[in-house]
């Protein structure tokens, strides 16, 4: 069995099936969608996935802000 011509299209499934759920988690925390790119470099996507634990998701500080009084 011939894996060398498999190989390519099991490289761009991999990468689809980690870049659109990533492209959403970013979105839906107020980052924009590109950063999932960063999970396609071997070490950037190990500090993408802290960033994203750790950090205040600007959704988050959108929410805690109390809106205005109408004046």
């Amino acid at each position: 069995m011939n894996y060398g011509t498999s190989h390519p299209g099991l490289m761009l499934l991999v990468a689809v099936l980690v870049i659109i759920p990533a492209w959403r988690i970013c979105s839906k925390a107020g980052y924009p969608g590109w950063l999932a790119l960063l999970f396609l470099l071997p070490i950037a996507n190990l500090f993408l996935w802290y960033f994203l634990a750790f950090a205040e998701w600007p959704l988050e500080r959108r929410a805690t802000i109390p809106p205005r009084p109408a004046s």
